[in-house]
């Protein structure tokens, strides 16, 4: 996990930093005299969050990232970026995938400010596989567009959550726990906003399986691994179901989630933390948040307070 800062006005640097960075690319300026780069990339396991700003025309033509690659564009435009079956001109609040992994895709920036995310693309199986064992094709995007401003926006939202509120405090994204929260997150949020093959209608067996012993094995594998990073498979797995079956059966018998049950969980786990903790010792309700994969202090606070009735910082303190 870490931080980096790219800053120059030569253009051969620039495209060496980008080759390296992304994937093989060849890049020219069409603006003489202004060629500044201006790159931010945090990343965490399986994803980076980068913020770009060129002042310049810039063409590229890239070779395929292997990655999921999310572009959102703040100012100027993006133009003529075609890849197979695609020409599309991008601008101000559009959010977009750039091209599937395994495809190359070539355009031009256009005096542009705007925002990559990366993701690895195993991230989607994780969160939509359909059985205990890993699916046999997996999943894809099937469009480059949101299919709605609405799961645009939600996608937008996540994604500006995930770089200003884990990947901004090195203290926080270093949390095994975040990590895997988080990337769960921005995958669920990926599969939300685009077209995608994975199939997500329960079956006659998802429902026969989703009976109260399927509910207790998954609760009991939850609840002795709330430490370790858990994805839906994991726990889907464990109880000897699919992840639909899972997901039905908690709907049915407790009216939540699988992650909903497992976040339950790992809060039990900070409060008892909390009430156990030296209120004169070095240990903050921060610390604590995050060793339990809550990034951010103030929705913690929330939650807490929805499950307790009082503040954590009132638990820590006695």
């Amino acid at each position: 996990m870490e931080s980096l800062v790219f800053d120059s006005d030569d253009l051969q640097v620039t495209e060496d930093f980008l080759s390296r960075a992304y994937a093989r690319m060849r890049i020219g300026s069409g603006s003489p005299g202004a060629s500044r780069a201006r790159i931010q990339r945090d990343t965490m396991p399986s994803v980076s969050v980068d913020e770009l700003d060129l002042n310049f025309e810039m063409s590229y033509s890239v070779t395929p990232l292997g990655k999921i690659c999310l572009c959102m564009v703040h100012e100027g435009t993006i133009q003529d970026h075609v890849l197979p079956g695609v020409r599309d001109n991008f601008g101000p609040g559009d959010l977009v995938m750039f091209a599937p992994p395994h495809l190359s895709y070539a355009g031009r920036i256009c005096s542009a400010r705007y925002n990559i995310t990366m993701l690895d693309p195993r991230l989607l199986d994780q969160v939509a596989a359909t059985g205990a064992e890993a699916p046999q094709e997996p999943v894809r995007l099937t469009g480059h567009r949101p299919h709605s401003p609405a799961a645009a926006e939600h996608l937008r939202q996540t994604i500006v959550y995930l770089r200003d509120h884990v990947l901004a405090d090195p203290a926080v994204r270093e949390q095994p726990l975040v990590a895997s929260t988080s990337s769960q997150m921005l995958a669920a949020s990926v599969l939300a906003a685009f077209p995608n093959t994975a199939d997500t209608d329960d079956s006659a067996q998802d429902r026969t399986d989703a009976r109260s012993t399927t509910l207790r094995r998954a609760v009991a594998f939850i609840d002795d691994h709330a430490d370790q990073p858990l994805t839906v498979a994991d726990i889907a797995a464990a109880a000897h179901v699919t992840v639909r079956a899972l997901q039905y059966a908690f709907r049915r018998h407790l009216d939540t989630t699988p992650l909903a049950y497992l976040r339950r969980a790992r809060l039990a786990h900070a409060h008892r933390e909390l009430r156990a903790a030296q209120p004169s010792g070095d240990v903050t309700v921060g610390d604590i948040a995050a060793r339990w994969g809550f990034a951010h202090p103030g929705r913690f606070a929330a939650l807490y307070r929805d499950a307790y009735g009082t503040s954590p910082s009132r638990t820590l303190h006695g």
